[in-house]
């Protein structure tokens, strides 16, 4: 497993891979643009020539880029679908220029309603323009993110996360990002070794191991099945430290990049010192499973 943080990209890519040099970091997650702006930013071949210079020469050995929280693939709005796609679309060619392992993606949401008519319409307009983002670009890998459920958000369960896939047609750079946090949210109890491994099976029989492209390692402010998604510092929320500590060392997870996106101990962005307690929960997990 690939221990890491969310860092800043200012000043360019080269810099977020700098910052988690500095917080000891084995994978990265960064935004290509501000995220909650529509306002496009695409990288300069000197900026992505840096990056990967810098990656080349450094500890760091995966990077996924997050895109911004403004995407609603699934949007009623034909306006916002068009808006999400030209994002998406940038990102995917922002992570083809730096060679990243992927872009996580929140899918987007129903908004209006949360029953199944609607869900299922929304589930088709987002993988409409899922699909037609990886028909502009050829290489980089798309990682949908798994939600705490609120709303109409898509991505809730597994079943969800498959129909996503299969409806957007199933390209093998296809994947998922599982969130600790939105586990436990959407009813996942990933606490222990025993529960974990049950969520994992579900995962596997219904969208499949290989899909697993990258994992979101967070804490929860909210009890199980709240279906709020409202990050702890690791240990301090409701999975715990022992619960954070199994998450870190599911055997099925291994050489996955792990990112934590925060807070971290001192209530906003993970530093070294948040990048060092996930070795040490991980190393305690590690150290649990083997009895």
């Amino acid at each position: 497993m690939l221990l890491g943080a969310h860092v800043s990209p200012a000043g360019g890519p080269a810099n977020a891979v700098r910052n988690g040099e500095d917080r000891g970091c084995q994978a990265i997650q960064f935004f290509n643009q501000n995220p909650r702006a529509w306002r496009a930013r695409e990288y300069t071949e000197e900026e992505a020539s840096a990056y990967r210079e810098a990656f080349d020469t450094s500890g760091v050995k995966a990077t996924v880029i997050h895109a911004v929280y403004l995407i609603n693939c699934a949007s009623e709005d034909r306006e916002i679908r068009a808006k999400s796609l030209q994002a998406l679309e940038i990102a995917l060619r922002s992570g083809a220029a730096l060679g990243v392992d992927g872009v996580v993606l929140h899918a987007g949401s129903a908004l209006k309603a949360a029953d199944e008519t609607a869900v299922a319409k929304a589930i088709d307009r987002a993988a409409g323009v899922i699909r037609e983002a990886l028909a502009e670009s050829d290489r980089c890998p798309l990682h949908l993110e798994n939600t705490a459920g609120a709303g109409g958000t898509l991505g809730r369960s597994f079943r969800q996360l498959a129909a996503l896939i299969e409806k957007a047609g199933g390209d093998d750079r296809l994947g998922m990002c599982l969130d600790s946090c939105h586990l436990y949210a959407s009813g996942f109890d990933v606490r222990t070794p025993e529960s974990l491994a049950q969520v994992v099976d579900e995962c596997v029989d219904v969208v499949g191991l290989d899909r697993l492209g990258s994992l979101h390692v967070n804490d929860s402010k909210t009890s199980l099945g709240s279906n709020v998604d409202r990050h702890a510092p690791l240990g301090d929320g409701e999975l715990g430290a022992g619960g954070c500590a199994t998450f870190l060392s599911e055997p099925r997870f291994e050489g996955l990049p792990a990112i934590f996106e925060g807070p971290g101990v001192g209530g906003k962005a993970a530093t070294k010192e948040d990048v060092d307690f996930m070795r040490r929960l991980r190393k305690r997990g590690l150290k649990a499973r083997a009895g």
